[in-house]
């Protein structure tokens, strides 16, 4: 009895290879890739631009309001100040109790 199935790989046209598999994943990759670069300077042109804006109408307004601002600066300062100390003495790992509080008697 003899064989007739096809072996030849070359007979079937209609399955696509595996280099041909592995280009059409390498151009969509690339064409990804290029559309993030592109909308990553897009994205980066506008912040610069929005941080520019910023930065122009916050020394506007300072140049407006000299006082103000410099109340506004203290108060901040303060504001981070406070919470810096307040985190420390969170993280403070304390041995001793704190006044009026009676230390556990260890078992």
């Amino acid at each position: 009895m003899t064989d007739t199935t096809n072996t030849d790989a070359s007979a079937n046209t209609d399955t696509p290879t595996t280099e041909s598999i592995i280009d059409q994943a390498s151009a969509t990759a690339q064409e990804a890739a290029k559309t993030v670069a592109d909308t990553s300077a897009s994205l980066l042109g506008q912040a610069k631009d929005a941080i520019g804006q910023a930065v122009e109408t916050t020394i506007g307004a300072v140049k407006e309001h000299p006082v103000a601002a410099a109340a506004i600066g203290a108060g901040v300062a303060a504001t981070v100040a406070g919470a810096a100390y307040g985190v420390s003495k969170l993280l403070e790992e304390d041995e001793t109790p704190a006044k009026g509080t009676k230390a556990k008697a260890k078992a």
